[in-house]
């Protein structure tokens, strides 16, 4: 009887472990995209400024 109630501590308790993981796990994914989506937005006219001056290169040649 022992041996069960220990039994089903580990298992509670493994789910409690994993189940925090998971939720850390999802939450560091949501931050990476708002970092992602955040860069993106930043670098956004960098990259609209370089392919202008691409083209007007390009048309120069």
């Amino acid at each position: 009887m022992v041996v069960l109630i220990v039994w089903i501590v580990v298992v509670v308790l493994s789910l409690v472990v994993l189940g925090a993981i998971g939720y850390g796990l999802v939450g560091a994914a949501g931050r990476l995209r708002r970092e992602l989506a955040a860069a993106e937005r930043d670098v956004r006219p960098l990259l609209e400024q370089a392919q202008a001056a691409a083209a007007r290169a390009s048309k120069t040649d």
